[in-house]
């Protein structure tokens, strides 16, 4: 087998229960590098056009890519691929930590999974053997509960690592996240939700395995160069490691691009209060990295009340602080591990609220519809502590937020206030400040 690759592809069909495994194709390995890329290429072969996503012929992929537990600085990484039930194309949801990597210890660069539980399940994938089992005592869980229940009732063992929906991905909230290790998320284009509709709770995974390199000596000499590079960058060796990706948002707000009460400006008066500096300053307990990952960005935090997490990481300090206009670190962070216990993405939870809130104070959205729910104004505090549990249970007027800020804002006459490209929520960078940007 190429070098970096376990050579093995799983599938397993939910609908009728089997499980298989295949060979890694080296010529589609090569012509379509990357988890993502590999992925693509399943997902275009056997998933048709016209395939709902959240139907049954729908596929959802995880997939490792050839640096994936090997020595590489960030080889923690792994993609879901599959068709969104946000927007209908092909998504990719990228996340860190240790799960991707325990996927490879098992033995296995890609899990495919089919077809649809009749029941709740999850998965037990070692390199031994791959067992479904009922998970009808984890529905309607939260990914924390989740998460330590199937560690223990799998024997204790902490090296597990478990990637599972919650109540979100449950009720089919179409920006739902996959959660693993508790707090990182393949959270964009709703591949909770396809999770979900399949019935799958959790994928746990527990191995030993190594990929094999094809030539150790060179690869050495390119980790080498690679590891002199993130020393010399001030960022990867400095701002990152003290003040996580959170060092961005004055650096981003002090050059136009940091959105704004749902993209209204690019600067943000209360930025400072809301920094990665205030956070280290103020709630950090840790720095925390993911697997093979020598920056340690991560950060483990606890608040006055005692309630701790992980996070908030840039882009979800920007959703729930200035997209929505509210300076208030604590309630920030508080919200980011309401989401990851419900399994929301946090880019789209923040902008859907700030769309509402926008659509709120134009008069779009009346307050009889709120049916006693806070008001959605900008920098009220209390909607990003109150909305986030409501949208992941369809409760009352989050039953609608739950499609999505395009889908909602066109119910109320006006999609041009989601601040969207093909129904996803734009992420934490105003275009209008740079000359060019891709998102």
């Amino acid at each position: 087998m190429i070098g970096g690759y376990m050579g093995k592809i799983l599938r397993v069909n939910l609908s009728t229960s089997k499980i298989g495994e295949e060979p890694i194709n080296e010529g589609i390995a090569k012509k379509f590098i990357g988890a993502r890329g590999y992925a693509a290429k399943i997902l275009y072969d056997e998933v048709s056009p016209d395939t709902d996503p959240l139907g049954e012929e729908n596929k959802l992929i995880f997939a490792t890519g050839p640096l994936t537990l090997t020595p590489s600085p960030t080889s923690g990484r792994y993609d879901v691929v599959t068709k969104s039930p946000l927007n209908g194309v092909i998504a990719g949801s990228n996340s860190g930590g240790f799960w991707g990597p325990e996927l490879k210890k098992a033995g296995y660069d890609i899990l495919i999974i089919e077809g649809k539980s009749e029941k709740p399940v999850y998965l037990w994938v070692t390199e031994d053997k791959v067992e479904i089992k009922d998970a009808s005592h984890l529905w309607g869980k939260d990914t924390y509960e989740t998460t330590d229940k199937i560690i223990e009732e799998l024997g204790g063992d902490k090296q597990i690592k478990v990637a599972c929906i919650g109540p979100a991905g449950e009720n089919l909230v179409k920006f739902s996240a996959i959660i693993n290790e508790k707090a990182r998320a393949a959270g964009r284009t709703g591949v909770g939700a396809v999770m979900g509709s399949k019935k799958l709770k959790a994928i746990a995974t527990r191995g030993h395995k190594r990929p094999e390199i094809a030539n150790p000596e060179k690869f050495k000499e390119i980790l080498k160069v690679t590891m002199d590079k993130i020393k010399a960058n001030g960022v990867t060796s400095q701002g990152l490691p003290l003040y996580g990706t959170m060092v961005l948002n004055h650096i981003i707000d002090e050059h136009g691009l940091y959105p704004t009460r749902n993209f209204q400006t690019g600067v943000f008066e209360g930025v400072d209060n809301v920094s990665g500096e205030k956070l280290r300053e103020t709630y950090l307990v840790k720095n925390k990295p993911c697997f093979g990952c020598p920056i340690g960005c991560g950060r483990v935090t606890k608040l006055p009340d005692g309630e701790e997490g992980e996070g908030p990481e840039y882009e979800t300090s920007w959703a729930f602080s200035a997209d929505c206009g509210i300076d208030d670190l604590i309630a920030v962070i508080k919200a980011n591990n309401a989401c990851n216990k419900l399994g929301l993405d946090t880019i789209s939870t923040g902008a859907t609220i700030a769309c509402a809130m926008e659509l709120y104070e134009r008069g779009y959205l009346k307050k009889e519809e709120l049916n006693g729910a806070p008001e959605l104004k900008f920098g009220n505090t209390e909607t990003i502590l109150y909305y986030p549990e409501v949208i992941a249970c369809r409760k009352g007027i989050g039953d609608k937020l739950a499609e999505g800020s395009y889908e909602f804002a066109k119910t109320h006459g006006h999609p041009e206030l989601s601040m969207s490209v093909k129904k996803q929520d734009i992420p934490a960078y105003d275009p209008r400040g740079a000359q060019g940007a891709r998102t």
